[in-house]
């Protein structure tokens, strides 16, 4: 069997990352809710919404830049 690490390293990128966003959203919002009621979490829920827009563009450069070395390096 074949150790791919650099598969192994994204492929756990990506989990940590998705844990991330289900740990802030879920419980997150939930303990805002809890506490604070559901005017407060649809509030929050909108504020992280809010915040995930400049990360989400900054994510989607990367990856055309990416893209683009990829396949400028293959012809």
């Amino acid at each position: 069997m074949k150790r791919d690490l650099r598969a192994y390293a994204k492929r756990t990128n990506i989990q940590f990352a998705v844990g991330a966003f289900v740990l802030l959203f879920v419980f997150g919002l939930g303990l805002i809710w809890l506490f604070y009621g559901k005017g407060a979490a649809l509030i929050g829920f909108l504020c992280l919404l809010g915040a995930l827009v400049p990360i989400a563009l900054i994510l989607l450069v990367f990856f055309g830049m990416d893209w683009i070395v990829k396949h400028a390096n293959s012809k």
